[in-house]
């Protein structure tokens, strides 16, 4: 082996020695939900913005975000007392207790544990989660403007937003007059397309647009509608058909050349890597805590990377809007982030999250996710202090779990 990289080999295996010294040995007491109000907050049960947080017996606490009560509370059973910096084993525990492979709604809470998780081991060792995950490859995150205010005109306003900073201003399209009497796809189409020559000759020749189709549209005007487009040069186009059926974007993909943007509805890289591996979508919407935390997300990244897909993760709250800037900061591929108006998090119980400015995220060198999270303007719904297991769970002969 040559000189150098036996050097560099001994230098990581101190490095490494390092961090087992100076990470102390920690044991799980007690997980806490609480539900978050305020103008940004997301109260849906299987994409909600509520607060989650881990606390040890050494008195670091991790913050996470999402899940609903029920499935909390039934994930929180299963890691109590357990070692946190045991992230990936504790992810397959919680994956695979109760037997059957989870729902969406259940690998969205185990997201919000999991984002606590490496909030606590950064914590422990003095570092940002993004060293956890390699270190930095990037000085910022470029973000679209999704609801960027109105400037006036659609133009108006799409021009405001590139000035603003943005790499590129987004919309959903042309929404129906009158909800009551129908949405006509075809006048609709027409409508959009207006529009979207609007969007574009305001964000000029230097700007980026995308759009929204909101799955609303059936295949054959889904089609038309990207045909038309597609001389305005849209940076993507977001979820242009119904998503239960990943099979359908063999039958679309040869029928369009606009970007496709997929996958705000889906949650572990299952859900996604047919559509992946046969690249049948450019870029990626999958995003934290729905795909199962940041240890299920870099695995779905690496997919990603393989097949040449880009990242363009979905807001979902400003935890996991923080916990993407680790994720991102620490890939290498191509990567935008949405972030909605002008970027104010609008989370009183948050005082501290992400770092956006003009039109920008930073990674922040402060230890974990560099969240701060105020107890007393959220409501405590559930707190889990006992380990609760009903279902055995078996192991291969090295200690490594497997179904029961």
């Amino acid at each position: 082996m040559h000189r150098r990289t036996v050097l560099r080999s001994f230098a990581f295996s101190l490095a490494a020695a390092s961090l087992r010294a100076a990470l102390p040995k920690l044991k799980i007491t007690r997980v806490r939900y609480y539900h978050v109000g305020g103008e940004g907050a997301r109260p849906i049960f299987n994409q909600s913005s509520h607060i989650v947080t881990v606390e040890t017996d050494q008195g670091i606490t991790g913050i996470g975000e999402g899940g609903h009560k029920d499935s909390i509370e039934q994930l929180a059973g299963i890691i109590v007392g357990e070692d946190p910096s045991r992230i990936e084993h504790l992810w397959q525990l919680m994956y695979r207790q109760y037997f059957y492979p989870p729902g969406r709604e259940k690998i969205h809470a185990l997201g919000a544990l999991d984002l606590a998780l490496l909030d606590i081991k950064g914590k422990a060792l003095g570092v940002p989660v993004y060293e956890l995950l390699g270190g930095l490859t990037r000085n910022h995150v470029e973000c679209y403007a999704t609801g960027f205010p109105s400037a006036g005109s659609l133009r108006e306003t799409a021009q405001a937003c590139i000035e603003f900073g943005y790499r590129a201003f987004r919309f959903h399209g042309a929404d129906a007059p009158d909800p009551s009497k129908g949405y006509h796809h075809r006048k609709m189409v027409d409508r959009t397309f207006e529009m979207c020559r609007e969007v574009r000759e305001g964000v000029g020749d230097d700007g980026d647009w995308a759009i929204d189709f909101h799955t609303r549209l059936d295949l054959p005007d889904a089609v038309r509608l990207c045909g038309l487009i597609e001389p305005l040069r849209p940076l993507f186009v977001e979820d242009p058909i119904r998503s239960e059926n990943p099979e359908v974007y063999r039958t679309l993909r040869p029928m369009v050349r606009t970007p496709l943007a997929v996958g705000e509805h889906y949650g572990d890289r299952w859900d996604s890597s047919m559509l992946i591996e046969n690249q049948l979508f450019d870029y990626s919407r999958v995003t934290l805590p729905n795909s199962g935390g940041i240890t299920e997300y870099m695995k779905h990244a690496a997919l990603c990377e393989t097949h040449y897909v880009g990242l363009i993760p979905h807001f979902t709250g400003p935890v996991a809007e923080a916990a993407l800037v680790h994720c991102l900061c620490a890939l290498s591929g191509p990567a935008l982030m949405e972030m909605r108006g002008i970027g104010d998090p609008r989370a009183p119980h948050l005082p501290e999250s992400y770092d956006f400015r003009a039109g920008k995220l930073y990674p922040k060198d402060k230890p974990g996710l560099g969240v701060e999270f105020d107890p007393s303007k959220a409501n405590l719904v559930s707190e889990i202090t006992e380990q609760d297991r009903p279902i055995p769970i078996y192991r291969r002969p090295d200690g490594s779990i497997t179904n029961w």
